[in-house]
């Protein structure tokens, strides 16, 4: 056998450093890769050559790297993805452990959620490492051509996988399903065959481009290109935004009012949920399925009211320190970052958690690197740097594979560092990269489909409005601080000084007739307005009228186009954060560090910046998650309400995703 690399796909081999870059976002796969060696096929003889499961990267890895291609090459839908991350690693777990002994699997000869996928099964006698790779290759295949054939990308999705098949030596116009003939590909076919029948009748509703059944907004649009949020109805529930031009996440432009995406994605048949954590309400005649209920978050009436108003205060507070000239310096090496403690469980005590006025969270950072034994370097940077870097990083924007995608990349990365062993779960002997990556592929994409069910079936019932919206219509209403001042309002803002303010008569925002005299300002990111040339511009931090309040978010894109508790960030992150720990035995990464390079001027994408060259450092999976969690308060999507309850479910989805696989590869 020989391998030959395409200098390009040397990108994914590159990250062989202790200091390994984790977001690969913006790497393509080279489909120039060529194997050149022998496609068995069936024998009659007894005696079958046996090869040794070595290829690496292997076969399993090519097609995830297609994968999430197709992915950043697709609308941006996370509930989508993460489905299809899943559905795609459990088809090519299910063409490796077809061939094994020990281990069982998941939907082939099972029957999953109602759907039975029978197999008509022949003992193979062959070569069994050609024969997964061929099966793992016709199954991804098949899926991935079906599952992104609505895609806008779909040519370049489309090149890629008959490219890859080809550079394998398969034939992908072989589209038997017929297994009892022996033939590898026949498996795969049948494999691909019975994932889209499951999916066609999983609760995604594939069949309508995955369209809501039942859900429609209590509230009209809000429009951040006009002032305030003068039409809301109910302040405590989700709005739709309408812009004059809507790009989404992956650079798609959108011609409609882009709705709640998957409000009813809690009926999807899960991984590993578990219905002891079910929780079924009913609303419009429509069962919204919630597996582990957070219960209401903060609404601005009642005992919480003023929780909700401190949390959306707090984003509008975080958004002041998007100022790297403000002479704010802060270390982000894990010597001060990460190592959090515990999460609170009680709202009261989110006060103690987050740094209200300077940002951040409860981290005490790292005393030393296990690995190396000695202390993590000090980093200090401009905070108005660091919070931009996080919000830009973690947004999985343009060009992304989603945040569930964003964590494969991460898996994989960590797979390429020289200090990386493939042990499951950290002991016994090493497995080879093709056992290795299915299983890995499989568990991860267990934990990141459940995510998904688990954080928009809490989206969809409680319905939970974001910041964008909850700022603007407070502000319209004024200030809930002093009923002896102006401008009180019980559902107001709360007043902080230095941060939220009335305007005074003679403030410069007062106006030429004094026509805003009385109204909220903010002392925040100044938002798109300021910004004429993205790259030489930067729209700073100053006084605004609050009903002029942006997310520090693109102005084509603003927030995420569905409700905002619980985040699917920090639920997602969380939940990779315990599998990977999981599966590697190690709650550190590689060599106990990974990082990624940021270049001065390079990086941001609506505003020039940063202003230094940073190095964005992890210590540990969960100081990642942490990371993403924060990113989103900084970049204005979410309050805290929002990302310690999806941190707290994520961390029990990723071990019961984990735990569950586990008894896959153990045949159980």
């Amino acid at each position: 056998m020989y391998l030959h690399l395409h200098s390009a796909f040397l990108g994914i081999l590159s990250c062989l450093t202790p200091s390994c870059q984790i977001n690969m976002n913006r790497l393509k796969l080279a489909v120039a890769v060529v194997f050149v060696f022998p496609v068995l096929g069936c024998t009659g003889g007894a005696d079958v050559s046996q090869t040794t499961d070595e290829r690496d990267p292997s076969v399993a890895r090519l097609w995830n790297e297609v994968l999430l291609e197709a992915i950043r090459n697709d609308f941006a839908r996370p509930t989508v993805h993460a489905r299809n991350l899943f559905h795609i690693s459990a088809a090519m777990y299910d063409a490796w452990a077809v061939f094994d002994v020990t281990a069982g699997t998941f939907l082939l000869d099972k029957q999953v959620g109602g759907y039975s996928c029978p197999l008509d099964y022949v003992a193979y006698n062959r070569d069994f490492v050609a024969a997964r790779e061929e099966a793992i290759s016709f199954a991804a295949y098949r899926l991935i051509t079906h599952r992104f054939a609505l895609a806008p990308g779909f040519a370049a999705i489309q090149g890629d996988v008959d490219a890859l098949m080809l550079t394998l030596g398969y034939d992908a116009t072989d589209t038997s399903t017929a297994t009892r003939a022996g033939s590898a590909a026949a498996m795969g076919n049948y494999i691909a065959s019975c994932y889209i029948g499951f999916g066609l009748q999983d609760g995604a509703n594939e069949a309508n481009d995955y369209a809501n059944v039942s859900y429609s907004p209590v509230n009209p649009p809000v429009e951040p290109e006009s002032p305030g949020n003068p039409d809301i109805v109910d302040l405590d529930r989700w709005q739709q935004i309408s812009l004059t031009l809507f790009i989404d996440q992956a650079g798609n432009p959108v011609s409609t009012l882009p709705e709640f995406l998957s409000p009813e994605w809690g009926q999807v048949e899960p991984f590993a949920l578990s219905t002891n954590d079910l929780s079924v309400f009913q609303r419009g005649g429509f069962d919204y399925y919630v597996y582990h209920d957070p219960g209401l978050p903060p609404l601005s009436a009642g005992t919480l009211a003023d929780e909700y108003k401190w949390g959306f205060a707090l984003v509008s507070a975080w958004s002041s320190h998007l100022d790297p000239a403000d002479g704010v310096m802060v270390d982000i090496s894990p010597a001060s970052l990460g190592n959090i403690q515990s999460l609170p469980t009680d709202i009261a005590d989110y006060r103690n958690f987050y740094d209200f006025p300077n940002g951040g969270d409860a981290s005490t950072g790292h005393t030393s690197n296990p690995v190396t034994g000695a202390p993590y370097a000090p980093q200090i940077v401009p905070r108005g740097d660091y919070a931009r870097v996080l919000a830009e990083f973690w947004a999985d924007g343009p060009d992304s594979e989603t945040p569930p995608g964003h964590w494969f990349v991460i898996l994989n990365s960590v797979q390429d560092h020289p200090m990386f062993q493939r042990r499951m779960e950290g002991t016994g002997e090493e497995l080879g990269p093709l056992e290795w990556d299915v299983k890995a592929y499989f568990a991860l994409g267990g934990a990141m489909h459940d995510s998904a069910i688990a954080a928009w079936g809490i989206k969809g019932w409680y319905d939970y409005l974001r910041p964008l919206s909850a700022i603007r219509a407070m502000a319209d209403r004024g200030q809930s601080s002093d009923p002896l001042l102006p401008s009180y309002s019980v559902d107001g803002l709360p007043l902080v000084p230095g941060l939220i303010e009335l305007l005074a008569p003679g403030d410069p925002l007062a106006g030429a007739n004094g026509e805003n005299v009385d109204k909220i300002k903010l002392y925040a990111w100044r938002g798109p307005d300021f910004i004429n040339n993205p790259q030489t511009d930067q729209a700073g931090v100053g006084w605004i009228l609050a009903e002029n309040w942006w997310p520090y978010q693109r102005p084509t894109f603003v927030t995420p186009p569905f409700a905002g508790y619980v985040s699917g960030h920090s639920t997602y992150s969380r939940a990779a954060a315990e599998v990977l720990t999981a599966l590697t035995g190690d709650a550190f990464f590689p060599g106990g560090m990974s990082s990624f390079e940021i270049q001065a001027n390079n990086f941001l994408v609506f505003e020039q910046g940063p202003s230094v060259d940073m190095t964005l450092q992890w210590a540990t999976y969960r100081d990642a998650s942490d990371q993403t969690s924060l990113s989103r308060l900084w970049g204005g999507i979410h309050p805290p309400a929002d990302d310690i309850p999806g941190r707290i479910i994520g961390e029990q989805i990723g071990l019961d995703a984990f735990s569950f696989a586990r008894e896959y590869f153990s045949g159980n």
